[in-house]
């Protein structure tokens, strides 16, 4: 079956653009948690920006000296980059789920982990242990009034804004059960017909098995569950992420399998015994939004298309007939093997996640797509008031070379109408992240604000904050923010325009 995958192996690329011993120096725990204005800067930080920019990811990459299997183990380390005045303040904080105290305090692994880190005594001291803990690792987000550290297999940690301290689990007034997912990637709709024209949040969970249960929330401005709806689709879903339109919520059924045999036996992690299905199709499941009655869940499309694997959306639009949709896209999804050295990854044997555009039609129920970006890329972002509309411009982490594997180097902008491409890369000592556009002003043109990135410096071992003009992408930094720490490769995070620090 064909798949997304047009792009040679890495291997046929003459030079890489890092050395392995560079990257690796990311993935060293950070342990202390540090409070400072950050006096190390180069250029000038634009005197209008001014909000909070939330990042989380694992903080932690061992306890007491043991490492864990796989960063997606590592416990959940909230950064917070406050912007007020031309100035900058860091601050960042574990959260700190039961788990984490409790490993803290015994200085070794008490719990296993999804991604395969296993408690010491081998798989007799695993065997039928399912209390999986709750990691709060992948994403932040400020709603309601609320700051959240979200993990998509479970509820999300509430924590203070101004302390980062954590206040315990978030239930949503009882909405979310106890132990309920809620998942690490909404998707902010910056006008809810349902709501008269509000911002509301949409989110949702997976409750996987034979079939699977998608259970979709939205959220109003107070951060109220004001809707709530479930809905049963056939055979196992290891779900990411989504996009949403006006209408309706997409997903992408990946075609995976699941054996919990070794995972039961304490054998493997979880993610361990997910396997790819290379002859199996990639479904798209189109949910409308307005569930009204029973009726209204029958209205569900499922369509199909070439096997991949996707993580991460960029955006979904409806035009005409169609919903288009622009997806990173991989070959096969990089299975996590019980031996294996995250910090040994052979990028060069991998192939890369790229960009592609799908058309949805919902009239004769077929799929067609277009590659977008052959670059290597990840971690997509848009204009928050483009969410779910029709749109121009995306940024992204990218790889430093135009074609082939390795990690993300470079941030790069797209303009879909033009063509046009704009690259800049920290290439060969400076590794990226997942970048955060922040308009200047809503009502400006699409490209009119900043684009925020935080970038590994390996030559010193700290993390820059960098700051972009991002209609002029390519000219660089603006202002280049040297923070006295590293943070590990993180994973997600959001900017909001509040301030949580005292000038």
């Amino acid at each position: 079956m064909q798949n997304f995958q047009i792009d040679e192996i890495a291997s046929n690329v003459a030079e890489k653009s890092y050395s392995r011993e560079s990257w690796q120096g990311g993935y060293k725990s950070l342990t202390e948690e540090l409070d400072y204005w950050v006096d190390d800067i180069e250029g000038e930080i634009p005197a209008d920006l001014n909000g909070t920019l939330f990042r989380n990811g694992p903080g932690l990459l061992d306890i007491n000296g043991k490492n864990i299997h796989h960063p997606f183990d590592g416990d959940g380390m909230i950064s917070r980059i406050t912007f007020t005045n031309g100035r900058a303040h860091y601050r960042n904080c574990f959260v700190k789920t039961k788990a984490y105290l409790e490993e803290q305090k015994a200085g070794k692994i008490l719990y296993r982990g999804v991604f395969g880190t296993q408690k010491p005594g081998g798989w007799l001291a695993n065997a039928f242990d399912f209390n999986l803990k709750n990691i709060a690792n992948t994403n932040v987000i400020y709603w309601g009034g609320k700051l959240l550290a979200l993990w998509e297999a479970a509820e999300p940690h509430k924590l203070d804004p101004r302390t980062l301290e954590t206040l315990g689990k978030e239930y949503f007034d009882g909405v979310l059960s106890e132990g309920e997912a809620f998942a690490a990637h909404p998707r902010f709709d910056p006008s809810c017909e349902q709501d008269n024209g509000e911002p509301c949040l949409v989110n949702f969970s997976i409750k996987p098995g034979l079939s699977t249960t998608i259970t979709i929330f939205e959220l109003d401005t107070k951060g109220n569950i004001v809707r709530k709806n479930a809905h049963s689709v056939p055979g196992f879903a290891f779900i990411h992420d989504f996009a949403i339109t006006k209408n309706y919520c997409i997903f992408f059924q990946n075609p995976v399998a699941f054996n919990p045999i070794p995972f039961a036996l304490g054998m493997r992690g979880a993610g361990e015994c997910i396997k790819f299905q290379p002859n199996q199709p990639t479904k798209v499941i189109i949910i409308p939004r307005n569930i009204q009655n029973n009726s209204d869940k029958n209205k569900v499309q499922i369509l199909e298309t070439q096997s991949g694997f996707v993580f991460h959306h960029t955006n979904a639009f409806e035009k005409d007939d169609e919903i288009i949709i622009d997806s990173i896209c991989y070959e096969a999804l990089p299975e996590v093997e019980p031996e294996s050295d995250f910090r040994e990854t052979n990028f060069e044997a991998l192939k890369p996640g790229q960009l592609w555009r799908f058309h949805l039609n919902l009239e004769n129920n077929t799929v067609s797509k277009e590659l977008i970006e052959n670059r290597c890329c990840e971690f997509p972002c848009v204009h928050p008031e483009k969410v779910g509309r029709d749109y121009r411009y995306l940024y992204m982490g990218a790889g430093h070379a135009a074609e082939g594997n390795a990690p993300l180097q470079a941030f790069e902008k797209v303009d879909l109408a033009t063509g046009e491409k704009q690259i800049w890369s920290a290439a060969p000592h400076g590794f990226a992240s997942e970048p955060n556009f922040v308009p200047r002003n809503r009502e400006g043109d699409e490209d009119d604000g900043w684009l925020l990135g935080l970038v590994y410096d390996s030559t010193h071992h700290r993390s820059d904050v960098v700051i972009f003009d991002a209609k002029e992408l390519n000219k660089g930094p603006i202002a280049r923010l040297h923070l006295k720490n590293h943070i590990p490769y993180g994973l997600h995070g959001n900017f909001v325009n509040d301030v949580f620090v005292d000038v």
